[in-house]
């Protein structure tokens, strides 16, 4: 085995040239996915708990999506802010056609058609109780009708346009009953992206913040989403996506849980994709704005983090801001 001085690592890192030329792992805007919030009003909403991120009214949201399509950014992920008197213990609302959600996507196909339109599948921005799912009498979110009420909802979306459905959920055998349904209704070439492993996490507060859940819920989400305590039990989840008909799985949050992305990738060889959720975007912002740190590097850092532990792509609020810096 060679030795130093014969080897020197560091060879390789003197140069910035040598530097990129060496990278194992390379992020580019092709890698991201741009998460928007819709606004029913007609202005712009700074979200509080979210700074630099707004609810946009439709026309705001077709803005967004044409400032994604030239810095490189392949797909927009859209989440609705419905307004309270349209929500409801059943969530009737998500199966609305002229819902906010589905005015976003047919304003998108239509405006910007070469950006992909992923759209999120689950009834906390629709209930008013803040659950994803269909409550009993007892508090606890019923699976099998939930799953039906998700199936509805899912095709409303793909009738409207959507090119990515993406169950958020958690709710047992919801991806085998929207890929049957979607093949029924002649959706065949719109994909599933399941959040297979998503955590019953803390990092959701801004989230629930920006699409008016937050207030609303009751208790918390523990008996659907995932235990942060589980890493098998994740790799049991994405094996049942799968095999109900996902193209893809992700990982939700992202970066306390790079351990279950590399292990999902290892264990599928399949697209991996990881959310890199409010509470790390408010974070990074909280430590910029105490002087703690620098934005730019923590961005693309975190972002290569993602990319280094097998994401294929990452959903992330910093997407327009990094694929700026890659364009640099």
């Amino acid at each position: 085995m060679s030795r130093y001085p014969a080897i020197r690592l560091r060879r390789t890192r003197v140069a910035p040239w040598s530097r990129r030329l060496h990278a194992e792992t390379v992020l580019t805007p092709a890698d991201l996915i741009w998460p928007l919030f819709i606004t029913a009003g007609g202005e712009e909403e700074p979200i509080a708990s979210l700074p630099g991120v707004s609810r946009w009214p439709v026309s705001g949201i077709v803005a967004r999506a044409k400032e994604a399509a030239a810095l490189g950014i392949p797909c927009v992920a859209l989440f609705p802010n419905t307004p309270a008197d349209k929500r409801s213990d059943e969530g009737e609302e998500a199966l609305n056609p002229d819902n906010l959600m589905c005015q976003a996507i047919r304003a998108l196909k239509d405006a910007v058609p070469e950006i992909g339109v992923l759209t999120d599948v689950a009834l906390d921005p629709y209930t008013s109780h803040g659950h994803d799912g269909l409550v009993d009498a007892a508090g606890y979110v019923r699976n099998d009708a939930t799953a039906d009420v998700l199936v509805q909802q899912a095709l409303n979306q793909a009738a409207a346009g959507a090119d990515i459905i993406a169950p958020s959920d958690m709710m047992d055998g919801r991806i085998g009953l929207i890929r049957e349904a979607l093949e029924e209704e002649g959706h065949v070439n719109v994909q599933i992206m399941a959040y297979a492993a998503k955590y019953a996490s803390g990092f959701y507060g801004p989230f629930r913040d920006a699409v008016g859940s937050r207030g609303r819920l009751k208790g918390d989400k523990k008996t659907y989403q995932m235990d942060p305590a589980n890493a098998e039990e994740a790799l049991r989840e994405v094996a049942l996506d799968l095999d109900e008909g996902a193209d893809s799985v992700m990982v939700k949050p992202g970066l306390p849980y790079l351990d279950i992305i590399a292990r999902v990738k290892a264990a599928f060889e399949v697209p991996v994709f990881a959310y890199q959720v409010s509470g790390e975007y408010a974070m990074i912002e909280a430590a910029v704005a105490a002087g703690a740190a620098e934005r730019d590097a923590l961005v693309l850092e975190t972002l290569l983090a993602f990319k280094r532990a097998g994401c294929s792509g990452v959903l992330s609020y910093h997407a327009p801001h990094a694929a700026r810096l890659m364009g640099a």
